[in-house]
């Protein structure tokens, strides 16, 4: 997966499949969360929440982290509550289309993370190395984890 990348109102996104970078810098960014640069692993992200811009107001996407101080905001405080929480980038109408690319592969990646593993057992005369090159091969694809190839991996071993 190619790395994507959106740039907002105090803040730019970028998602390389794995990670999610936050990037701060300017005088806005400055002015509410602070600069600098936050990066998630997908897997501790639990989840999305998205409000679209309007024609007046600005939109966001904000991640949600275990353990992280999230609250619900009172009717039309939404964005300002947003424009303060580190875990959330502002954007307009013309901004949206590259942060909903973004909602939606990290969403698809989300869902990947918290899938079971496969059920993998060794075919009848099939030997445990065969099996374990089957695995490799399925992470080489794509179609399976790095965790979910060490789970199954394990699961073969005992």
């Amino acid at each position: 997966m190619d790395a994507m990348y959106a740039k907002g109102n105090g803040g730019q996104l970028s998602f390389d499949g794995t990670y999610v970078t936050i990037h701060r810098k300017g005088f806005i960014a400055r002015a509410t969360v602070g600069k600098g640069e936050k990066r998630l692993h997908v897997s501790q992200i639990s989840a999305v929440q998205w409000k679209p811009a309007g024609w007046v107001t600005s939109g966001f996407i904000q991640l949600t982290v275990p353990g992280g101080n999230e609250r619900r905001s009172a009717f039309g405080s939404q964005n300002h509550d947003a424009s303060k929480d580190e875990n959330s980038v502002l954007f307009t109408r013309d901004q949206a289309p590259a942060f909903e690319e973004i909602r939606t592969a990290l969403d698809a990646a989300i869902a990947r993370q918290h899938a079971p593993a496969p059920a993998v057992a060794p075919a009848p005369g099939g030997s445990l190395a065969d099996e374990l090159t089957k695995l490799g091969q399925l992470v080489q694809q794509g179609l399976m984890t790095q965790d979910e190839y060490t789970q199954a991996k394990a699961r073969l071993l005992g």
